[in-house]
């Protein structure tokens, strides 16, 4: 070969041992999701196994696999399994073995609600490292495309017309198959096979239509709930002022499903929800509180709501369950979103200061609305109108400020870095656990930087 080159021969022997210690540089990210996988309290998962049988892989190795696969976009347990005989980062966390993907995506199935567990120990070994101490966090939720089809949705008033045409069909089929000359007028047409077709369209739309009445029926208890508190209000105000109420007397709810109501039959817990620019997609709505010092992820969960108008409850219910040692959060930033009177007074009535915008704010504001004071507010003045009026000071805006650099950012990385765009399971349930182990997987890679 050339003298201008160095020299290379793949048929060179190693002189001693190869160690997968000798692999990786001593900052990279897969040695220190090792270094925080071995300071988990696994109990939970170690218990699950019965001992018979061949040995398992230990789980502080697949779960290692798992974060670093979903911190570095490689999600599928195909693609992992591969990622072990290919990638030098992959190899070293196995060391050197490589589990099947059947492995792989059973150990995830099947431990998806102890991730939450993990979730929260890992923010404890923030805290000790002194990196994390919660006390401010914003607020935001995005549309993470669910594992079905919108074009398999199916709306209320569809399943009922579907439902007859295939009835109809299976009818005329079974006059069909009476007739000796059934297979020449139909040109061969394999009857049975058609009807068995069709019976299974029906038990599907079945299926569908009982989980749409089951949803209007719940739908319709909130409503009325919702609607004898109002007429209550209403009758109370009449009787204190002696005048009828302003405004139109609340309408009483419908029972029963509306033509528009729809479920998936891939995943018939996702929901139809708008996306941002135009257009639907089937999807869920996942949340995320971020610590504005950190960009750590603190509290975390799923939604099937297209909004996030209820979505604080969940918020504050979530950090409530937090250590107290890691901190207590005192300020909630959200956007516009989030607002509504319920949302700030649960807000204060955990003693945290909302900073929830109550309209969407455009892009070059006037100077005079940038740099103007509010005027001072009554002490008896309600929730709203405090939090409005902090908003409205030079430190507020300033703070408030903050929100689109610490939550947004998170969220673009983890779809157009991790490439976290679609989940892989299906159902409720399943989706949650997914959404923790990419919850998690941000935050060691966050802590990683952090570190560094």
């Amino acid at each position: 070969m050339s003298s201008n080159f160095k020299q290379f021969d793949r048929n060179t022997l190693f002189l001693m041992p190869p160690s997968v210690q000798d692999w990786l540089p001593e900052n990279h990210l897969a040695r220190f999701i090792v270094e925080i996988a071995s300071q988990l309290d696994l109990h939970a998962f170690k218990s699950a196994y019965a001992g018979r049988g061949s040995k398992a892989y230990h789980p502080e190795m697949l779960l290692a696999l798992l974060f670093y696969g979903y911190a570095t976009g490689v999600h599928s347990s195909r693609k992992i399994e591969e990622a072990t005989y290919d990638s030098v980062a992959f190899r070293y966390i196995a060391a050197n073995t490589h589990p099947d993907h059947d492995t792989i995506a059973s150990f995830r199935k099947r431990f998806l609600e102890e991730l939450k567990y993990l979730f929260v120990q890992i923010l404890k070994i923030a805290h000790e490292m002194g990196i994390l101490k919660i006390g401010k966090i914003s607020l935001d939720g995005t549309k993470i495309k669910a594992n079905a089809s919108k074009h398999r949705a199916l709306s209320w008033q569809h399943a009922l017309k579907l439902e007859k045409q295939l009835k109809d069909e299976i009818e005329e089929l079974m006059r069909l198959a009476e007739k000796a000359d059934a297979a020449d007028s139909l040109n061969g047409m394999d009857i049975p096979e058609e009807l068995s077709r069709r019976q299974d369209r029906i038990s599907e739309i079945t299926r569908a239509r009982k989980e749409i009445e089951r949803r209007a029926a719940q739908r319709y208890e909130k409503e009325k709930e919702a609607y004898e508190q109002k007429r209550s209000e209403r009758k109370a105000k009449a009787e204190l002022t002696g005048k009828k109420p302003r405004g139109q007397n609340p309408k009483p709810p419908r029972k029963g499903p509306r033509k528009t109501d729809q479920m998936n039959l891939t995943d018939g817990e996702s929901r139809i929800m708008p996306q941002s620019g135009k257009g639907f997609k089937q999807a869920y709505n996942a949340q995320a509180g971020v610590d504005v010092e950190t960009m750590l992820i603190v509290e975390e969960h799923i939604s099937q709501c297209p909004n996030d108008k209820k979505e604080i409850p969940l918020a504050l219910k979530g950090l409530s369950l937090l250590p107290k040692d890691i901190g207590k959060v005192d300020t909630i930033l959200s956007d516009a979103g989030y607002f509504s009177e319920s949302n700030v007074e649960a807000c204060e009535a955990e003693h945290v200061k909302p900073y929830i915008s109550i309209h969407r704010d455009y892009h070059n504001q006037p100077l005079k609305d940038r740099f103007s004071q509010p005027d001072p507010i009554p002490d008896d003045a309600d929730p709203v109108a405090r939090m409005r009026q902090r908003l409205s000071t030079s430190e507020g805006r300033k703070l408030y400020a903050k929100r689109k650099s610490t939550v947004e950012p998170v969220f673009g990385i983890i779809k157009h870095v991790m490439r976290f765009r679609q989940f892989l399971l299906r159902g409720l349930d399943a989706v949650r656990g997914e959404w923790d182990l990419v919850c998690i997987a941000w935050n060691l890679k966050r802590l990683h930087t952090l570190k560094a």
